[in-house]
């Protein structure tokens, strides 16, 4: 389970222990006082022993953790990570060390042989590869069909060279792994021959938050471990991904419980865990639970084929500010902004124009960026969807046949960067702070100043900056963009939608200006 770690964090166990201490302490100084004599043990009459009433109405998981143990699994993998020789580096360069070539009798023969071995090396100094280090690691999993296959975190099985399931009547089986994606760092392996192993079934029902969750796994090593809580939170954002949206969960998960199930009332899986949010590697109540919904479509996948497909759409996007929205006319700030469809992909074939705004997909509203990456995501390429998209200051919609994606070649296009600007002409100052000139293939305006008290410094512009157009309109002179402001003004907004571009970078920006002036 991995740890995502807080700097902030406060250290509760050195207090934890000596509450420990003190509670003994004085335990022991109250038993002493009261300690009857022997004298007066005699005249002490027995009390009536207490029978107290059973409690009611408190959660009691043991059927449905009877019913779900001998489908959930601990995973034991086995490997060896390659890695390079090991050289040792002096004075910031690389220093490798040359062994003489001594006579097999002389005596100091054996000993550089051995120092050569241990850093990689022969005895003239070679570079030789290091074996590759062995490795062994835990983690959990569950049944998913009677047939065998079995659910699992994608970092619990990475560079496996064997898989060992456990089951907990303690029977061991050798998996071998279907298919993996490290996307959503899901993973499925397989045990051959089974026809009736006991599974369980990934809900069709989105959990709420505040809904009882059981967490059952192998935690450090102690499989068939279960804990409860509730979930806490849903839609959480981790490590950047684009494509989970994972639930967050405060019932007590640890390392070893990756790739374990979180079971709602009905014994039904509503999260696979995947991380710990965490100050020392234990648990703290927060950990992190890939969905229901993204784990049956990934794993159906793996299933089928091995590897997963997502769908494309082919454009940059951002967030909607508040000040985007009023820029644009919208009253809600939610949505993702198009800074550019990619060049002949799905959406530009369809029309989709900077500066649009998708306010949803197939009718399901689309909340931010990131809700819009993981919706197109979880489709298959060559599905067709409608778009609806803002733009200049109505709604319209847009069909679009998704592609294929390609991670490789958007990374190609993310490296891309943006040829050096010759010497530009004399800069002019604009009425929102900016100091602009002419860019010198006429494609927008560069900022060679910004004043530190506008809003366009609070905006975060900044010399360097090129801006491409204000209010959808394109601009290649300083009487360009005071024009497009002055209309901006004239319409009555008090924010104007300024697209920038930096480091090859497109975003847009609600730049908030003073309507009553002209």
């Amino acid at each position: 389970m991995r740890s995502i770690l807080n700097s902030r964090a406060r250290r509760w166990i050195g207090a934890s222990a000596l509450a420990i201490l003190a509670g003994i302490g004085g335990g022991t100084a109250f038993v002493a006082a009261t300690a009857p004599s022997s004298a007066q043990s005699a005249k002490l009459v027995p009390a009536a022993q207490i029978t107290a009433p059973a409690v009611t109405n408190v959660p009691n998981f043991a059927d449905l953790v009877d019913a779900v143990k001998p489908a959930v699994v601990s995973i034991i993998v086995e490997g060896a990570e390659k890695s390079p020789a090991r050289q040792l580096q002096r004075g910031g360069g690389q220093f490798q060390f040359n062994f003489p070539d001594l006579p097999d009798d002389h005596p100091f023969k054996d000993f550089f042989n051995q120092f050569g071995q241990e850093f990689g090396q022969g005895n003239q100094g070679q570079s030789q590869p290091t074996p590759p280090r062995k490795f062994m690691a835990a983690g959990s999993g569950f049944v998913i069909s009677a047939d065998g296959y079995i659910v699992t975190n994608n970092h619990v099985v990475e560079n496996a060279d064997k898989v060992t399931v456990v089951f907990d009547n303690g029977t061991q089986k050798q998996a071998k792994v279907v298919g993996t994606d490290q996307k959503t760092d899901l993973a499925v392996v397989k045990l051959d021959g089974e026809t009736d192993l006991p599974f369980v079934k990934l809900s069709d029902v989105e959990p709420r938050v505040g809904e009882w969750v059981v967490a059952v796994g192998n935690p450090f090593g102690l499989g068939g471990t279960v804990t409860a809580g509730i979930i806490s939170a849903r839609g959480r954002d981790i490590q950047g991904s684009s494509y989970g949206d994972f639930l967050q969960i405060d019932a007590a998960v640890n390392t070893g419980n990756s790739g374990g199930p979180d079971f709602n009332m009905n014994g039904e899986v509503v999260g696979v865990n995947t991380a710990i949010f965490s100050p020392n590697g234990g648990n703290v109540g927060i950990a992190f639970a890939i969905p229901a919904s993204v784990v049956k479509q990934v794993t159906g996948q793996l299933i089928q084929s091995g590897t997963v497909t997502r769908g494309f759409l082919g454009v940059g996007i951002q967030d909607v500010t508040r000040d985007i929205a009023d820029s644009v006319g919208l009253k809600d700030a939610a949505g993702a902004l198009v800074t550019e469809p990619t060049k002949d992909s799905p959406a530009d074939k369809a029309g989709v124009k900077s500066g649009d705004v998708i306010t949803a997909v197939d009718g399901k509203a689309v909340t931010n960026a990131l809700d819009l990456s993981r919706t197109i995501a979880g489709k298959n390429p060559g599905t067709k969807v409608e778009l609806t998209i803002w733009r200049d200051g109505k709604e319209q919609k847009i069909s679009v046949e998704l592609g294929k994606l390609d991670e490789s070649k958007l990374a190609a296009n993310d490296n891309q960067t943006q040829p050096a600007q010759p010497v530009q002409p004399e800069p002019a100052s604009t009425s929102v702070g900016l100091t602009l000139v002419p860019n010198a293939d006429g494609n927008g305006l560069l900022i060679q100043d910004v004043d530190q008290n506008s809003a366009a410094a609070e905006k975060g512009l900044a010399v360097g900056d090129t801006i491409l157009e204000v209010n959808n309109t394109a601009v290649s002179s300083v009487a360009d963009f005071e024009k497009a402001i002055k209309a901006v003004k004239d319409s009555g907004r008090n924010t104007a939608l300024v697209k920038a571009q930096r480091d090859g970078n497109t975003r847009f920006i609600g730049l908030p200006i003073d309507a009553n002036n002209s």
